[in-house]
């Protein structure tokens, strides 16, 4: 008998990370390398919010607080909901986390026993799986191929349904495709689920407002107010307010299961951080100007990628609607040869290859369960992302 229990064997390390700390350790041993593999803004975090953290340290607020969060943080999220969302939350229906990542697997150690299904749309961001995983639950995937815009259609996820089905995971926009849900696609899944009244709703908004053209963003109990008691709302500071350090993940729900996600926290890491809460109060209540100049940014960059990528020789690349990825089809490249002889048979083959070839890293859309694909973030800048694509483009044409 080793020491490691047998569920971590059920749980793979994430991808996303692992691509990272790779193009880092070939970037520190001397190679030439873009990392595009990172979720996260390269925009510092605006000066209010920072003051607003320097000020809670310089007035000592470093103690302790709530396990749930400070009254004030809740407050303000409250605000949040009811400004962006029309949904009316109480202090006790708010909890507070270290990231948003944190709330998600606080809700299903909270909800799953051995054996409940998670209906989770692929492709997905990598952690849902193994967080359900964990928590003893069995991951249901639907596939959303790219001919459905990356989307999960009403009647597949009427038909993946059973007794068992716990949680239905929405993502929108979505980590990796940027795909996201207008009202009319969201009220389409609503409907299905108020037709099944044991299945609740967990939503990973945190790319809320992170939108370009003219999508506008809904969430589930906003569409639908029949789910408001079955509905997990997640959000969090990291990705428009370019906080992703700070850790602040925070959710809307019930208030018995939000007083279970506490319970369980209140064993493991306690509150998160104060200076990052108080913070996050400046984030939420302060002023909003600066996310429309980033988006503006975002979006620039967005049109620059899915231009020249799909100029690239076998890939094909959709245009999303928020967030900053791209989840671009590598279906011309299966089957061809790089210039050594190596066969290109999978999505993974295709960045490993890349990242051999041209020092480019991406993620592999085997990792978010959709392939042949590839995910690449565009939160750097227009510089890197111009030579990142002339390499990709220099690759696809090596390739025979």
């Amino acid at each position: 008998m080793g020491i490691l229990a047998e569920r971590l064997s059920r749980v793979k390390p994430s991808p996303t990370i692992a691509v990272s700390t790779k193009a880092m350790e070939l970037k520190a041993a001397g190679h030439d390398v873009i990392g595009l593999g990172a979720g996260e803004p390269d925009f510092p975090t605006p000066q209010h919010i920072k003051d607003a953290g320097k000020a809670a340290i310089d007035n000592n607020n470093t103690k302790y607080t709530a396990v749930g969060g400070t009254p004030e943080l809740k407050d303000a999220i409250a605000l949040k909901f009811k400004r962006d969302n029309g949904l009316e939350y109480a202090r006790n229906q708010i909890v507070v986390g270290t990231g948003g990542k944190q709330v998600l697997y606080n809700a299903f150690m909270a909800t799953l026993d051995p054996g409940d299904e998670v209906i989770i749309p692929a492709p997905y961001w990598v952690s849902y799986p193994d967080m359900a995983i964990l928590a003893e639950g069995k991951p249901v995937f639907i596939d959303c191929p790219q001919e459905q815009g990356f989307k999960l259609q009403p009647e597949d996820l009427e038909k993946a349904i059973t007794p068992k089905t716990k949680w239905v995971v929405l993502n929108s926009p979505s980590n990796p495709t940027g795909a996201g849900y207008t009202r009319a696609d969201m009220k389409k899944i609503t409907d299905v689920l108020m037709k099944h009244p044991h299945v609740w709703v967990m939503t990973d908004d945190m790319y809320e407002h992170l939108v370009y053209d003219d999508f506008e963003f809904c969430t589930p109990a906003q569409v639908e107010p029949g789910l408001y008691d079955r509905t997990l709302t997640v959000n969090g500071v990291s990705k428009a307010y370019c906080m992703t350090g700070w850790r602040i993940g925070f959710a809307g729900g019930p208030a018995h299961l939000i007083k279970a996600m506490t319970d369980i926290q209140s064993q493991s890491t306690s509150n998160p951080c104060s200076v990052s809460q108080a913070a996050s109060v400046a984030a939420l209540t302060g002023d909003h100007g600066f996310i429309a100049e980033n988006n503006k940014v975002f979006k620039e960059r967005r049109d620059l990628v899915v231009s020249m990528l799909n100029q690239a020789a076998g890939i094909t690349c959709p245009t999303p609607d928020g967030a900053f990825y791209v989840y671009p089809s590598v279906k011309g490249c299966i089957g061809k040869k790089t210039p050594d002889g190596k066969v290109i048979e999978s999505d993974s083959d295709f960045v490993t290859a890349l990242l051999e070839s041209e020092g480019v890293a991406a993620v592999q859309g085997e990792a978010f369960g959709l392939s042949p694909h590839f995910r690449i973030s565009y939160a750097t800048s227009t510089k890197v992302l111009e030579e990142a694509c002339e390499r990709i483009q220099r690759f696809c044409g090596s390739l025979s």
